[in-house]
């Protein structure tokens, strides 16, 4: 099996979506992944259990039975890494449990993906996932025909889309790599924990950031930003109607935005009725068409397309995008490709095995000897990646994002800034102290070079003939013509790992075009399923492609850092944003022959999966309430649920708890519920999170001053490592701060670079 987990051994006791998704990073990459699989088979039936699955070989075992529960813990015993993403304690309740795995097992990485936390207070709330979304406040609003029972005029819309299951187990397979990682330095392996709800906060990121007063400039600066670009954009920026029902998006960020405007000719439309003309040119043209005119001046312009309409898309079909797998149950079938691309040492995509197909090969290997415990060296610990130098070279947030969160898990990451920070006297100043950036370049030190003269080249390439890593987030090909692509790095750079993220990837015919997180949503399926009927829409959630995609990229350089620590060879990593869209689809981004029809909950009016999964109103706000198909009976025997027509069809069970829930409070009703170890929370204002005072003292929100700007809230790093810890890192430093200890680490004159305009300091 190639791959840069070739050889490392997983169990994977995962069920629904987080934890098989986890493994599924992992065996994608390598690794020989055992699922253990119950009884009654996976507990989520879907199709997409043949995705989560791929590369994996299956046992089923019965935890509640002496012996299979002794096979499952020989299995634990020799394996380099544990999955499970059952609520706290239910693990060691068959002696199955992290201190009991690892005190038996030294070496072994133990990871728990709970719903929350070991300490959460709500830990053993059965975690959907809409009750995550309730509690985390990743939930849109829309308007009501009439107010509700609560009084509410507002309502909340289900998204089909699993972020939260879905960052967790990009957290997860982040956290794996990192601790292999530390352990091919020391040979000890450690706890981790991933909870869902903790996740979320990196899906939410700079919406979980607030600004306590300062001066003003960073609020100032980012709606100046945003009304340079609407202002090129004009009336041309947003979806657009076209010709035959088709729906396009233009993205107003784009530098080259003013090119397209031009290019159909809506630079001459003014007046007050600027608007309509724009609307009515739309018109006269399909989305597609209007998409290769913006392809043609490089301009993000995207038709709006369904998740099907993307799989037959020229990108999806020309390029490694998907994966063409024939499946043992359901026949040739279309996967989402690999995640995460090693140019060097590239994973592989194989099919599912049916349920315990592979018991005699799994039970055949518990002849193999336990791995021989390694002794704890003495004093602290390094962080995973300490003495690792990287050079991050990116802009606005995927690449940022894979950056900072290699800074805190312990590298020294040098961010190289745009010398837009220059004012008119030359000196420095914030370089877009927008949100961004004060979210993701955190724990960074920051130097500014301008790449596009010669001795700002040579400073870099100075800079980077030392590093470990060298992340970048170019137009493909601008880095190429600047001169600091992979070829000419590691030329001076031999084993360097040098990583690229994009909108579309690396081959195919679209690599070379620009994109951001909207064009992610809009043309990969996300946005046209969230806009149901009606204009494409935006998921509420964030920027889950962008942060998602930044994950990713950790996680593809934490795999090429632990594969030169065994073999001394770097390499080129990839991913995409189209790539990440299309994993957070993961639960119905699949296609064969007799596939169902795609009848997952779509548009503005969505409620959630059915009566048993959706948002109600109550008597003093809104709740999602999560039972399983199995829980009907108890259901009925919930105080105020009493005659519950649990045979009934769908719609008369939803029209049953949305006239009794309306009856309480929300509280009482999650109360209630939980009780039952039914799923239930309530509706919280993003507000209330982060001021929750557990969430403060766990991390998931960090106050710290920022010089120049004052007291910020913002979103901490949530895994939780036991011997590796994650660490946030100092706030986001002015740009070009830290440019004269930088060049003189690296024995550069920063006066002389400065009077030839190369650096800023």
């Amino acid at each position: 099996m190639a791959g840069a987990l070739a050889g490392i051994r997983v169990i994977d006791f995962g069920q629904y979506i987080a934890g098989p998704l986890a493994a599924m990073l992992l065996a994608d990459q390598g690794a020989e992944v055992t699922r253990v699989e119950t009884p009654g088979g996976p507990r989520l039936e879907t199709p997409a259990n043949r995705v989560w699955n791929r590369g994996k070989r299956s046992i089923t075992l019965d935890l509640n039975d002496a012996a299979d529960r002794a096979t499952a813990k020989a299995l634990v015993e020799r394996a380099d890494v544990v999955i499970e993403n059952f609520r706290p304690g239910v693990m060691a309740r068959f002696g199955l449990g992290a201190a009991e795995a690892t005190a038996a097992n030294p070496r072994l990485i133990y990871c728990s993906m709970p719903g929350f936390a070991a300490d959460d207070p709500r830990a053993q709330t059965p975690a959907w996932e809409g009750v995550i979304a309730a509690a985390a406040s990743t939930v849109g609003r829309g308007e009501l025909d009439e107010p509700a029972a609560n009084g509410s005029s507002h309502r909340p819309i289900y998204t089909a889309i699993p972020a939260h299951s879905s960052f967790a187990a990009f957290w997860t397979a982040v956290s794996v790599a990192m601790a292999l990682n530390a352990r091919e330095r020391d040979g000890v392996g450690q706890i981790v924990e991933v909870p869902l709800f903790d996740a979320t906060f990196t899906a939410l990121g700079y919406r979980a950031q607030k600004i306590h007063g300062g001066d003003g400039a960073v609020a100032a600066d980012m709606r100046a930003a945003m009304g340079r670009a609407f202002g090129r954009a004009g009336a041309v920026a947003g979806v657009q109607a076209c010709k035959a029902g088709t729906w396009v998006y233009v993205h107003p960020g784009n530098k080259n935005i003013g090119d397209f405007v031009r290019a159909i000719g809506a630079d001459q439309f003014t007046g007050e009725d600027a608007a309509e003309k724009v609307r009515a040119l739309f018109l006269t043209k399909t989305a597609i068409e209007w998409e290769n005119l913006g392809a043609d001046v490089r301009t993000e312009v995207v038709v709006c397309r369904s998740t099907p309409d993307w799989i037959k898309a020229e990108q999806a079909q020309s390029s490694s995008m998907l994966a063409r797998v024939d499946d043992p149950v359901l026949g040739p079938m279309v996967q989402p490709g690999l995640q995460v691309h090693l140019d060097h040492c590239e994973g592989e995509i194989r099919a599912a095995s049916e349920p315990d197909a592979d018991r005699a090969a799994v039970l055949a290997d518990l002849g193999r000897a336990a791995p021989a415990a390694t002794p704890a060296p003495a004093g602290d610990p390094l962080a995973a990646l300490a003495g690792k130098k990287v050079v991050d070279l990116c802009i606005v947030l995927a690449g940022p994002t894979c950056g900072r969160t290699l800074a805190e898990f312990g590298a020294n990451v040098i961010k190289v800034e745009r010398p837009t920070a220059a004012n008119q006297t030359g000196q420095l100043a914030r370089v877009s102290p927008h949100a961004f950036n004060i979210d993701i370049n955190r724990g960074k030190r920051s130097i500014v070079i301008d790449l596009k003269t010669e001795e700002g080249l040579k400073a870099l390439m100075t800079l980077v003939k030392d590093a470990d890593v060298v992340v970048q987030n170019f137009r493909h090909g601008v880095n190429e013509k600047l001169g600091f692509d992979y070829e000419a790095v590691r030329r001076i750079n031999p084993n360097i790992v040098y990583a690229s993220l994009n909108m579309y990837g690396y081959d195919g015919p679209w690599a070379v075009r620009p994109g951001h997180e909207q064009l992610g949503q809009m043309g990969v399926g996300p946005a046209v399923r969230y806009g149901g009927d009606d204009t494409p829409k935006l998921q509420d959630v964030g920027a889950i492609n962008d942060y998602g995609t930044g994950l990713m990229g950790a996680y593809a350089v934490a795999l090429a850092l632990y594969h030169r620590e065994r073999t001394g060879e770097g390499g080129h990593v990839w991913t995409s944003l189209a790539h990440t869209a299309q994993i957070l689809q993961s639960p119905f981004f699949f296609d064969y022959a007799q596939r169902p029809p795609w009848d997952e909950p779509a548009g503005q009016d969505a409620w959630g999966e059915g009566a048993l999964q959706r948002y109600y109103a109550t008597s003093d706000g809104w709740i999602f309430f999560g039972a399983a198909d199995g829980q009907v009976e108890a259901i009925g025997k919930v105080a105020g649920l009493e005659g519950f027509p649990a045979t009934a069809d769908d719609e008369t069970r939803a029209a049953f708890l949305a006239d009794r829930l309306t009856r309480d409070t929300a509280a009482a009703w999650t109360a209630r519920l939980t009780a039952a170890r039914i799923g239930a929370h309530p509706l919280t204002s993003l507000e209330t999170v982060m001021s929750d005072a557990w969430v403060r003292d766990h991390g998931l929100i960090i106050s710290r001053e920022h010089a120049g700007i004052g007291l910020i809230d913002q979103a901490g790093p949530p895994p939780r490592l036991s011997r590796t810890p994650v660490v946030p890192g100092a706030p986001a430093p002015q740009a070009g701060a830290h440019g004269r200890e930088i060049l003189a680490e690296h024995g550069l004159d920063a006066d002389a670079l400065a009077a030839a305009g190369a650096v800023l300091v």
